[in-house]
């Protein structure tokens, strides 16, 4: 059984698709341990109501940014994680987080990167450019995580249709339904492979 992380800064919808996903045995997984920037995440509520392990660290709780990674690292480590999952998390994850976690740190992005990708492309803002630009496709990024914003290693992708009526409401919306089945049927083959 494969332990997962999950970091994220807000509600954590597609943690709790995975989460969902491990209760009903469609994942050969188990949730390890809940981690967030913010206090008062919906993530973390969840986590808490669901009893899986979480934590707060953030600036907040540590002003160095060494001292940070090496306490997400630790929480992670404590609880004997496998694999990490950015799940809405608007931080970058420190070196050594990510040395300690080679290939097996993945984020979900909202869009078919390298477009609409890097610092400030994150939930609306993403869709309001697509739409701006008049794509008539967009989807979703699974890749592995290094130390640049939406730059690591592309895993899967998957495409979603851009309607002539959208709204970024409504794309967001159609993306993130998507996402949650998305991300379940990427870690299928990712804790597949690794058992071969």
């Amino acid at each position: 059984m494969v332990s997962l992380g999950f970091l994220a800064s807000h509600n954590g919808s597609l943690m709790q698709a995975v989460v969902r996903a491990c209760e009903e045995k469609r994942l050969e997984a188990k949730p390890g341990i809940v981690i967030s920037n913010n206090k008062n995440s919906g993530a973390l509520q969840f986590a808490a109501q669901k009893g899986i392990p979480l934590a707060h660290l953030s600036s907040v709780t540590h002003k160095d940014a060494g001292a940070l990674d090496e306490a997400i690292l630790e929480a992670l480590q404590s609880h004997n994680v496998e694999l990490v999952l950015l799940v809405g998390y608007m931080k970058l994850l420190g070196p050594r987080t990510i040395t300690a976690y080679p290939k097996r740190i993945f984020n979900i992005h909202p869009a078919l990167l390298p477009k609409y990708g890097g610092q400030g492309m994150y939930g609306i803002r993403v869709h309001e450019a697509v739409i701006a630009a008049g794509e008539r496709e967009t989807g979703i990024t699974i890749h592995h995580v290094n130390e640049h914003y939406d730059e690591g290693n592309m895993i899967a992708q998957c495409k979603v249709p851009v309607s002539p009526d959208d709204t970024p409401q409504t794309l967001a919306a159609r993306v993130l339904q998507r996402e949650h089945l998305f991300i379940v049927e990427t870690l299928q083959n990712i804790i597949a492979t690794a058992k071969k």
